[in-house]
């Protein structure tokens, strides 16, 4: 398969990690030798006003490669680079080559010219699920114990899914990453001097995680424009912070209704919110587990409902013994849908995943 495949995410998510274990199975399990294995990561200061093309084409000339010889190319942060569509296009048509590209911004997967279509495809890397969480922390649960699976994923939920921060448990390492984030991937990169405000900004979507948002109210609130306050929404989705759902309906219902949102993480939203809120902590961990779904909100005569699916599959979340209110029974009983869910725990969650 010579598809080009592109990795996204949030930052430090794991995305170097994964391609860096893609080259130990090369080199291991499939016996790739290693001059035909090439790591580069587009960040790097000594790579300033380098081509893609012209790295490749050093790196084939020092290890004797013709562009017949297969190279497996590894290109950390590919937005780095103005062009990467056309260079990556005429790496794909003229070489021997199979291309593995990350990036931490989602405007990659805004093809602008076409250029990449149909030879390309992008898989997005979640936070740790609750499985791959016991599995990092070394954690066994028998059967026999399946009771104690209540206790760690409320630890779970708690503190989330990035990768170091399950391991180190350092909430230092929550404030640099989300600061990093806001200060170099969106203010420094996009030009914004109003720091502070962006900081507010930030920490207003980490409390309405679960609920929905207006654009505007957050711009009176803080002071600033509807136009600023869409721009800085749309970079908080582009760095992969929040995920916007939009309401269930005909287009003109969507387009006026307000937009659902959820954080990246309910350990970062835990961190800046505090533990509080149980069912809309649950609710965001549903919304990532399956957001692969294109999912939509159910909001009728002031009634809502928390997912409806592309498939039709209706979902209500409840965190334990949590009881839908009498008229939402009555929509959720009244909705036609090909499934329905009421989600109270992570089993729950696999059904659903597994009912796709």
């Amino acid at each position: 398969n010579r598809q080009v495949v592109f990795l996204t995410g949030l930052r430090r998510i794991g995305k170097t990690s994964l391609m860096k274990l893609c080259i130990k199975q090369l080199l291991f399990q499939e016996q790739v030798p290693a001059k035909n294995i090439m790591y580069v990561s587009l960040d790097d200061y000594l790579l300033s006003g380098k081509t893609i093309l012209e790295i490749v084409e050093f790196f084939r000339s020092m290890h004797g490669l013709s562009v017949k010889e297969q190279l497996f190319l590894f290109i950390d942060e590919i937005t780095f680079c103005v062009d990467y569509e056309q260079q990556l296009k005429n790496l794909y048509d003229a070489e021997n080559v199979k291309i593995i590209a990350s990036s931490s911004s989602a405007s990659l997967l805004k093809v602008q010219n076409g250029m990449l279509t149909g030879r390309s495809i992008t898989f997005e890397v979640l936070p740790l699920n609750y499985t791959e969480y016991l599995d990092f922390k070394n954690i066994k649960i028998a059967k026999s114990d399946e009771h104690l699976h209540e206790k760690h994923f409320k630890e779970y939920l708690t503190k989330g899914g990035i990768p170091e921060y399950v391991l180190t448990n350092d909430d230092a390492y929550i404030r640099e990453l989300m600061d990093n984030i806001i200060y170099k991937d969106i203010a420094a990169v996009h030009g914004i001097r109003q720091i502070s405000v962006l900081k507010d900004y930030f920490l207003l979507l980490m409390e309405r995680s679960g609920k929905t948002l207006s654009i505007n109210k957050i711009a009176k609130i803080l002071g600033i424009s509807t136009e600023s306050s869409k721009r800085y929404f749309d970079l908080f989705c582009d760095t992969f912070i929040i995920y916007s759902v939009t309401r269930f309906g005909k287009l003109n219902e969507q387009l006026v209704s307000p937009k659902k949102i959820y954080c990246c993480d309910t350990g970062i939203r835990n961190f800046y919110t505090g533990e509080r809120d149980w069912g809309a902590v649950f609710e965001n961990y549903v919304f990532l587990r399956l957001k692969k779904m294109n999912l939509k909100y159910i909001y009728e005569n002031t009634i809502e409902l928390d997912f409806f699916s592309e498939n039709k599959t209706l979902i209500e979340c409840k965190f334990h013994d949590e009881k839908l209110s009498n008229k939402q029974q009555e929509l959720f009983d009244k909705l036609e849908a090909k499934q329905k869910f009421i989600a109270r725990n992570y089993k729950d969650v696999e059904e659903i995943q597994n009912s796709i």
